[in-house]
């Protein structure tokens, strides 16, 4: 399974610490690697050779752009990816799971019900793959991974657009002889049937050992392939005739993804029920070992006069300890159980359950109107949804992701390396700043996206004298025909000072420039911004983070026309974006504080205990609806008065769900996240009605059609607003 470092591995590719070789082949090496929040990855990177022709960087594009297709249920999530490096290379979460091929070898031909939930599984992440016009082309048993909670199709390397030929030699096939579909050895067009014919072979190979097609000289399998009947032996009769039709030398003839899903299985039961033992085990041992010491690196040979000494500080750890939620979602809770597959099942799926949309836990929750998997990241990075156009964008897997708000159907895809901060819209249009590797103090551009296509447009500014790589680089807010960031100056070595700027969409320059001073003299942060009635309004930080502020300026001149200091409280007092109306801002500090937006002065000023401990916002129709431990409650924004408290067993809400998660209010519920799901509290009961178990970290809502966006780890949801 892992294989030692070689002397000439490096000691860690961009932030990743590589720990050991999981492969390597004539295309690049795959490595064990981490990041420096604890995270396990598997790393691929491709041979300096292959790096240097165009044609093969652009499939390692499409190799990533499929990959993040598919998805984390029915792949392996994208967690990071730099196609335009010198050495190319893409991480992916580190799956728990042997290849299919290796299964079969450990625990013989599967059971039928397990080919049939394996089989099942497959269709539909091949018909998600299909659903994007991409085919796989490339489906075999040690390119689907096998773990607790379902199989993983990986290795997009010759995946593309169905009917692209264009990096394909006429005539050329392309693919593993021995599960290609006739078309494909014939060198024509491989189309989504093409895949269902490579599925069919996967599960003959599961249920009896053996492929449809033997084995042999390429030559010889490839003639089998596309003149020769199939190989049945020892496949169970009640598959027989699916797995023919899916076998048929006629594409138009096999059926569909959808008829394979029905066909295969029923849906009843979780995967692992239909896993053998012995393959649950060894799921388990897989989890254990990714935390057991890893292979030394191998020295250099004697005779070699290029070797090199690994930095001494290279290999040093991350510091930062994992939470128990990653330690689960990791598999390291398996340490606990090591001779135990079933105890490691569980524990998968707890960590899955918290995060994927399920079961509501109370009352009668509604069905979402849809969901989709996506690599959003890590919490700290995870932006708001940006509602624009009928589309809902994400930043996700290589770029930003939109998808259709009714239907949840891609709309688009931008490939650019940025991050939520880098992103931000005004309803009408998506504006980005792409992230630059080089640590360099720099300029940087500010670009938009075409809305049809999803190509990133060439820079309408560009903005001189800041440094495109800290993490202070920004884009606010969009408002009026300007763009508000912020920036860091000064070089990596040198002070840094932040800055404040606005600039005009149609003529790419700045309308104004300000240095952002902070009263306690330490490097300030601008957290949230938005634009309300000509005013800027922005919520900013120290680095110390021990004091935070409100601060209003003149949205066409960059004027200060009043700023209010505050210790932090139990959210920071900030959260994902300023609390405001026409009249009052609301910070959620010591006291909850409304400010008056013209001069700054408290209009009112609510006492809250430390038990109380009111942290994000949302306002609505003159009530402010504060998130606190005591669940959500409603305060008169006029007055200051709370109007209802709610009742029951309250929010249950972790520390960082009151920081981050402002409430989402409708005409019949106000919508919390709490520590087991999404919940929503009745306007006139003031009681939770019912949980949506799902673990999210941004909500927004989008009240002319009626529906709420919901943002997790790996998935963004969509469900009706009521």
């Amino acid at each position: 399974m892992l294989s030692p470092l070689t002397h000439d591995d490096p000691a860690a590719i961009a932030t990743y610490r590589l720990l050991a070789r999981l492969g390597s082949g004539g295309m690049g090496t795959v490595y064990l690697a981490r990041s420096p929040g604890g995270r396990t990855v598997a790393l691929k990177t491709v041979h300096a050779r292959l790096a240097a022709d165009p044609a093969f960087r652009t499939r390692f594009r499409l190799e990533t752009d499929a990959a993040r297709i598919i998805g984390a249920r029915h792949g392996a999530a994208v967690v990071d990816a730099y196609p335009l490096a010198e050495t190319p290379w893409l991480a992916t979460e580190y799956v728990l799971g042997p290849p299919l091929d290796d299964a079969v070898a450990l625990a013989g031909p599967l059971p039928e019900p397990t080919v049939r939930a394996l089989g099942a599984a497959l269709a539909g992440g091949l018909a998600q793959l299909h659903s994007s016009d991409v085919v796989h082309r490339d489906l075999k048993p040690s390119n689907v991974l096998v773990t607790a909670y379902g199989p993983k199709i990986i290795d997009f390397g010759i995946a593309r657009a169905a009917g692209d030929d264009h990096l394909t030699r006429t005539g050329a096939a392309a693919g593993t002889p021995a599960f290609m579909s006739p078309e494909q050895a014939g060198g024509q067009e491989h189309t989504p049937a093409g895949d269902v014919f490579a599925l069919a072979g996967v599960l003959v190979f599961a249920a009896t050992g053996h492929g449809p097609f033997g084995t042999g000289a390429p030559a010889d399998l490839l003639y089998r392939v596309r003149y020769a009947d199939p190989d049945l032996t020892g496949l169970p009769p009640s598959l027989v005739p699916l797995l023919t039709a899916c076998l048929s030398k006629d594409p138009a003839a096999r059926p569909t993804t959808t008829a394979l899903t029905t066909g295969l299985h029923d849906g009843r039961g979780d995967f692992a029920d239909h896993l053998p033992p012995l393959l649950l085990t060894d799921i388990a041992h897989r989890a254990t070992t990714v935390w057991l010491p890893h292979p030394h690196r191998l020295p250099a040979p004697a005779d070699d006069p290029y070797a090199q000494t690994v930095p001494a500080g290279s290999r040093r750890s991350s510091s930062r300890p994992l939470s128990r939620r990653s330690f689960l979602a990791l598999g390291g809770g398996a340490l606990l159980a090591a001779g135990g597959g079933t105890w490691l099942w569980q524990s998968r799926k707890a960590a899955e359950e918290e995060k994927l949309p399920s079961a509501p836990l109370l009352g009668d929750a509604p069905a979402s109107l849809w969901s989709r998997d996506m690599a959003v990241g890590d919490p700290d990075e995870r932006g708001l949804p940006l509602v624009i156009q009928g589309a809902v964008a994400m930043v996700a897997g290589t770029g930003i992701a939109a998808q259709d708000q009714a239907t949840g159907d891609s709309a688009w895809f931008c490939t650019v390396e940025t991050s939520a901060a880098a992103v931000t819209t005004d309803g009408k249009q998506v504006y980005v700043v792409p992230q630059q590797r080089q640590d360099a103090y720099k300029d940087f551009g500010i670009h938009t996206v075409d809305l049809d296509n999803g190509d990133l447009r060439p820079a309408f500014a560009r903005i001189k004298d800041l440094n495109a790589n800290r993490y202070s680089t920004q884009l606010l807010c969009a408002a009026d025909g300007v763009v508000y960031l912020a920036g860091g100056g000064g070089t990596l070595a040198s002070p840094q000072k932040s800055y404040l700027l606005a600039v005009d969409v149609a003529t790419g320059r700045e309308v104004w420039r300000l240095e952002v001073v902070n009263p306690e003299r330490d490097t300030p942060y601008v957290a949230a911004a938005a634009v309300r009635g000509g005013r800027l309004v922005t919520y900013e930080t120290g680095s110390e983070e021990s004091t935070s502020r409100v601060a209003v300026r003149d949205a066409r001149t960059g004027v200060t026309r009043w700023s209010r200091t505050f210790p932090n409280g139990l959210g920071g007092g900030i959260g994902s974006r300023p609390c405001m109306d026409d009249d009052h801002v609301y910070v959620a500090s010591e006291s909850l504080v409304a400010h008056r937006l013209s001069d700054g002065s408290r209009a009112w000023s609510l006492a809250v205990g430390e038990r109380e401990a009111f942290g994000a916002m949302t306002v609505r129709d003159s009530v402010v609806y504060a998130l606190g431990r005591l669940g959500v409650a409603a305060i008169g924004a006029s007055d200051g008065k709370i109007r209802w408290r709610e009742q029951g067993t309250g929010a249950q809400a972790n520390e960082q769900t009151l920081e981050r998660v402002p409430p989402v209010v409708g005409e019949r519920y106000v919508y919390t996240k709490i520590a087991s799901g999404l919940s929503a509290v009745d306007l006139k009961t003031h009681r939770s009605s019912w949980v949506f178990q799902t673990d999210v970290s941004r909500l927004v809502a989008q009240e002319r059609d009626g529906r709420i966006f919901a943002v997790g780890e790996d998935f963004l949801i969509a469900l009706p607003l009521q």
